[in-house]
């Protein structure tokens, strides 16, 4: 047991020494991914097990407040299912994961100043498949390079509120 913390901990170095150019908010995501097992961390949130600032869900899917948004209002909608890519996720699931998100996008677009919520996925970061809803006003503010907010617990919740009047 002890052999495999230890091998554990050299791929935590190896992985954080990695990566720490990127910048530390992947580092920590990458600590997620070692402490919660990747393929079961979005499961995590949907169960409670990790906490969220939970917009909507249904049977089938569930949306939250990005906790690294690009902008004010940026959102994840993800299937229950756990599925790694957009495009592997069930036929019908597709057509049912945009109608789940359009009333969420309005909502987002009531609630900030913007001139529409842009989508997009990238499932790079957590390979469970997932779209991003953020409010835009130029196609710059999509940019996942751009540093990402750091807002604190009050204005989530602030924030949680706002797009959740809106539904």
């Amino acid at each position: 047991m002890k052999i495999l913390q230890y091998k554990k901990s050299i791929q935590l170095f190896k992985i954080n020494k990695a990566f720490t150019l990127i910048g530390e908010r992947f580092v920590f995501l990458v600590k997620l991914v070692f402490q919660y097992n990747i393929m079961t961390l979005f499961t995590k949130i949907i169960q409670g097990e990790i906490p969220c600032y939970k917009i909507a869900e249904s049977e089938l899917f569930f949306a939250f407040l990005d906790i690294f948004p690009l902008q004010k209002g940026h959102t994840l909608i993800i299937p229950k299912t756990e599925v790694d890519k957009i495009f592997d996720v069930p036929d019908t699931f597709l057509s049912e994961l945009l109608l789940f998100a359009k009333p969420i996008a309005k909502a987002i677009e009531a609630s900030f100043d913007c001139n529409r919520v842009g989508m997009m996925t990238v499932g790079l970061e957590v390979p469970h498949a997932h779209l991003h809803l953020i409010p835009i006003n130029v196609a710059a503010d999509m940019e996942f390079s751009a540093p990402k907010l750091q807002l604190t617990k009050e204005e989530f919740i602030e924030i949680q509120q706002k797009i959740m009047s809106h539904l």
